[in-house]
């Protein structure tokens, strides 16, 4: 059974938390609906669309930044037991620190959990609808780009003409066993063009040694057809990186179906990872930053935390950033590359917990 006073720090804490959220929340909307006025100033939208966006696109940036939230939120629950001086209660009653710190890490792991269950799959799914939305307004909306379990598929209309390709596999700026069926504006079948490869490190893709169907009339054709897109391979590998539309299961497919073609699956699983670890990852956050209210003097104001928060903030942000790359470029294996900043910041943790109750 959770005793009185554990109910209350748990109460307490959550409440911080919900509070930090909203004000971030507010920022995010603040800070985002200016670049969403932007981007629809020249459109012919209602004056309401880009607040809905904004709306649409704010919990999916809320969750990216949790860890930072939940940092200052704890910041603000040790302050406002400092404040009321009831710290030195809980010792008097035999409440020790590390007790305390138990009782919040327990509950923001926990809180973590069930961020990670519901809460992103419901971002998720408004991050989809903010960018299909945001698409159909879009310069891009006459092309897309897909992956699925029969490889890589694309529509591209330019100069009067609809392509609809598909390609089996992708290695770097070649893609394999392509067939390119190309259309009128009127989306008459002009002609078929088969290739074993495809150049495509340019919008001019090189489509080498076609064999190409015209009103039933096949040619195999020794030189190389040049056809004019609007992709290459920094556009299709580009098109692919906002994982945070998708939940769990559609990233598992995902991954799934890039190993079919071939796509490296290093930013799928970079994510995933992130995902499984987050609970943790919150709940380290809430003991770094319990263990730095613990060895700070009392007497600063709430000024001096917020900055100090931002600051950790930042650092950690950048460790993280750090090895992500490491482990997206390969340098390092994945897996490592989302437990070592974790492994760094617990190590570092155990060092202050030595002598927590005696602060």
């Amino acid at each position: 059974m959770i005793k009185t006073f554990e109910y209350y720090l748990i109460k307490l804490f959550l409440k911080k938390i919900l509070t930090i959220s909203l004000v971030f929340l507010s920022l995010i909307f603040i800070l985002s609906i200016f670049d969403e006025i932007s981007f629809f100033k020249d459109l012919n939208t209602s004056f309401y669309f880009p607040f809905f966006l904004t709306l649409l696109n704010a919990p999916s940036t809320l969750f990216e930044i949790f860890p930072f939230v939940f940092l200052i939120a704890t910041q603000f629950f040790f302050l406002e037991l400092i404040a009321k001086e009831e710290l030195e209660i809980f010792k008097i009653h035999g409440t020790t620190n590390l007790k305390i710190i138990n009782i919040i890490f327990i509950t923001s792991f926990l809180a973590g959990v069930l961020l990670t269950t519901f809460y992103y799959s419901f971002s998720s799914k408004l991050k989809f609808l903010y960018l299909d939305l945001k698409n159909t307004h879009s310069n891009d909306n006459k092309y897309l780009a897909v992956v699925n379990e029969n490889g890589l598929w694309i529509k591209d209309e330019i100069d009067n003409k609809i392509f609809i390709i598909n390609a089996i596999q992708i290695d770097n700026n070649i893609l394999k066993e392509v067939t390119i069926n190309e259309f009128n504006k009127q989306f008459k079948l002009t002609r078929i063009v088969l290739s074993e490869q495809v150049d495509i490190s340019s919008k001019k893709w090189i489509v080498f040694n076609p064999r190409i169907t015209i009103d039933n009339d096949t040619k195999n054709l020794e030189e190389n057809v040049y056809i004019t897109t609007h992709f290459d391979d920094k556009k299709i590998n580009g098109l692919f990186r906002n994982l945070g539309s998708l939940n769990v299961k559609e990233l598992l497919k995902l991954r799934n179906d890039y190993e079919s073609l071939g796509y490296s699956t290093t930013e799928v699983k970079s994510y995933l990872n992130k995902l499984l670890y987050f609970p943790f990852y919150l709940s380290i956050m809430v003991l770094l930053s319990s263990i730095t209210m613990f060895n700070i003097k009392r007497n600063r104001s709430v000024i001096f935390y917020v900055i100090l928060g931002i600051l950790m903030s930042v650092i950690i942000y950048y460790i993280y950033y750090l090895f992500n790359f490491l482990g997206e470029s390969e340098k390092i294996p994945i897996f490592l590359a989302s437990l070592l900043p974790l492994l760094i910041l617990v190590i570092a943790i155990s060092i202050g917990l030595l002598r927590i109750n005696e602060k």
